[in-house]
């Protein structure tokens, strides 16, 4: 099956990742209820990776985080790009029934957050 991936990258202070957790958890039941196929939310952990000498961009490089922040990256699995619409419009739509006071104390800048729709090309897992 063609599986459909929306991918996000993020710099998160320091001192707000546990908000943010929270906060994704909180998100994430809805993108599962709504029926996403899968939710993740990691955070930095290896981010200046040994490439036995090749030249690389890190997370944090294309994030352009500051010495108090570091990256949070996302995905969010879907059936197919439609199913991805269908569901999206209903995580909307429920969020914004949440109070707006929520959306001004989001624990990251909206407009650093880097965000797209990938179809795949391949595609395994452990069952197959």
């Amino acid at each position: 099956m063609e599986r459909y991936v929306d991918g996000f990258v993020l710099p998160v202070p320091d001192e707000k990742v546990d908000t943010y957790r929270d906060m994704a958890a909180e998100v994430g039941k809805l993108w599962i209820e709504y029926g996403a196929l899968e939710y993740f939310e990691g955070v930095g952990d290896d981010m200046k990776p040994d490439m036995d000498g090749m030249s690389i961009r890190t997370f944090p490089q294309i994030a352009e985080t500051d010495n108090d922040e570091t990256v949070v990256f996302s995905f969010i699995v879907f059936e197919s790009r439609e199913h991805r619409d269908t569901v999206n419009e209903k995580v909307m739509a429920d969020i914004e029934m949440e109070s707006q006071e929520a959306a001004k104390e989001m624990p990251f800048e909206m407009e650093r957050m880097a965000y797209g729709g990938f179809r795949s090309i391949v595609s395994m897992d452990a069952n197959d």
